[in-house]
């Protein structure tokens, strides 16, 4: 194996790292290779990588539990098992919850997690009316309140049969109150400048110590309820070329790498000296179009752009025909998936006279730009196809980059102004009307694109207060059926998701935020 000049380094700042081990790194640490090195740890004001880590501090009231599925271990989306609860009543009418919570359980400070800092968690969330406002507003929540040491309300609007899936996320977190209230100022209530590079959870992980730029590194939590898991370690380490990271991993010098590129995926598929493990996206990749811009205000429009692009082509160009045509927002791994309203298959002849009905009968001359930036390695690839097959039919798209934090400013929902883009997104929780919520709806907030159809919010929020299932998945038909006609994004795949890790390393379950669970992993 050659290395670079620029490998070398890394793997010399990698010893480095090891060297905190007294010298060999043992069985018990891991490490893990990442473009980039944590930049926050709020699950609430996420910054790059943040999720990656948080995911392993903070847990939840409940947890799903797993089945084997073709002799793979997946989450049962059907089996909502209690976690940091230990059991749960609900009225009648369905608008009170009370969860008693487990007692005796931990942080690494050595705290014991009460009610209170349940009922903090989700009122700091609230506050900063970001990611775990959004999950309570879409679960009906309006109030969380500790009514004993052990016991906390959850009162609801409305029933909903998306609160106990919610609560298996990371956000709100239960944080150790007794810990982060020390950090506490007036200025700063929720201490959210100390999150920024530190941690307070009842989960399996902590954050020992983080250097910018370079490596987060994480202990076990000693006093973990779920027992100690088999690494005691976690080197969460800065590589950002990709080429670098895969050969870390090759040679053994790193035990996991972060989400590699299809390129890489095909590469090491082959090589003994590493494990990829794949499992099917509950996210969607597309190339959107904001109908309040003017050249995507017809839906024709929007429906020709679908015509024109051959996602098969697409799927087999960019993702090595290894990820799956997209049909619907809603993954095929979510109950509920219609794979068959969304019927655009390519036909160039059919996008011109859409686009002909439409006031185009020459096609578009005009540019219409369409911006990738770097957030998902597929991003400019799909943008290039797309833009190359619109072309033959007229539509002069231009593929444009822009940095990721602009397209995340520029998609945020008070601004929404970008026209035509590619992204990634999904729900990280497995419910259909989540799913739609979270995309479709007007008051979504991964709905980047400023699509609003009145009548498809009410359908979306029917569903979200229905708690028969049958009911439920009838609306998800229908409002499925209705999106497709409007044809927002030209869907291209649900790309998969796969892991790479040492050949030793066991345990890896998909989860929806598709971040693995250092605690599930084993390295014998």
């Amino acid at each position: 194996m050659k290395l670079t000049g620029k490998t070398l380094v890394l793997s010399a700042a990698l010893a480095l790292a090891m060297g905190v081990m007294s010298g060999t790194a043992k069985a018990e640490t891991m490490i893990l290779a990442s473009p980039q090195a944590p930049e926050g740890f709020d699950g609430d004001a996420l910054k790059a990588h943040t999720q990656n880590v948080v995911t392993q501090v903070y847990e939840n009231l409940v947890a799903y539990g797993t089945m084997e599925v073709d002799g793979i271990t997946t989450l049962n989306p059907n089996d909502l098992r209690p976690h940091l609860a230990e059991s749960w009543t609900v009225s009648e009418d369905g608008k009170t919850w009370v969860f008693k919570l487990r007692e005796g359980v931990l942080s690494p400070f050595g705290n014991e997690m009460t009610a209170d800092d349940v009922e903090w968690g989700w009122a700091k969330s609230i506050e900063q009316k970001r990611t775990g406002n959004f999950i309570a507003r879409v679960a009906n929540v309006t109030g969380v309140k500790a009514i004993s040491k052990y016991e906390v309300e959850f009162t609801l609007s409305a029933p909903s049969a998306i609160l106990l899936n919610a609560l298996t996320l990371y956000v709100p977190a239960i944080y150790d109150t007794t810990e982060v209230k020390k950090h506490v100022t007036e200025a700063d209530p929720w201490a959210l400048e100390w999150m920024e590079s530190n941690t307070a959870g009842f989960g399996a992980y902590h954050l020992e110590s983080l250097r910018a730029d370079d490596q987060a590194v994480f202990i076990a939590n000693p006093n973990y309820f779920g027992g100690q898991p088999y690494y005691d370690r976690v080197i969460y380490k800065e590589i950002p070329s990709e080429a670098s990271r895969v050969t870390l991993l090759k040679a053994g010098q790193v035990q996991w790498i972060d989400r590699p590129s299809i390129n890489q995926v095909v590469n090491m598929q082959a090589d003994p000296n590493v494990k990829v493990q794949r499992a099917t996206s509950r996210s969607v990749a597309a190339a959107r179009m904001n109908p309040s811009c003017e050249v995507f205000s017809d839906k024709r429009v929007r429906q020709a752009f679908n015509y024109a692009v051959d996602k098969d082509a697409l799927n087999t160009a960019v993702f090595a025909g290894q990820a799956d045509v997209a049909k619907s927002l809603v993954s095929p791994i979510i109950a509920g998936s219609k794979q068959d309203y969304f019927a655009y298959n390519y036909d160039p002849e059919k996008a011109k006279a859409l686009l002909a009905e439409a006031g185009y009968p020459d096609g578009i001359s005009e540019p219409v730009e369409l911006l990738y930036a770097d957030a998902f390695w597929h991003q400019e690839p799909v943008a290039i196809q797309v833009a190359d097959m619109l072309k033959k039919v007229g539509i002069n798209a231009v593929p444009t980059r822009i940095t990721t934090s602009e397209m995340r400013a520029k998609a945020a929902p008070a601004e929404q102004s970008m026209c035509f883009f590619t992204w990634e997104d999904g729900p990280i929780v497995l419910d259909a009307v989540y799913s739609m919520y979270l995309m479709s709806h007007s008051e979504g907030v991964s709905n980047r694109a400023k699509y609003s159809n009145p009548d498809l919010d009410v359908l979306i929020d029917q569903a979200r207060e229905e708690l028969d299932a049958g009911k439920r998945l009838a609306l998800m038909d229908e409002a499925q059926k209705l999106w497709a006609e409007d044809a927002p994004w030209v869907l291209v795949a649900y790309p998969a998701t796969f892991e790479a890790m040492a050949p030793n390393v066991s345990g890896w379950v998909y989860y929806p935020d598709e971040h693995e669970r250092w605690r599930e992993l084993r390295g014998d």
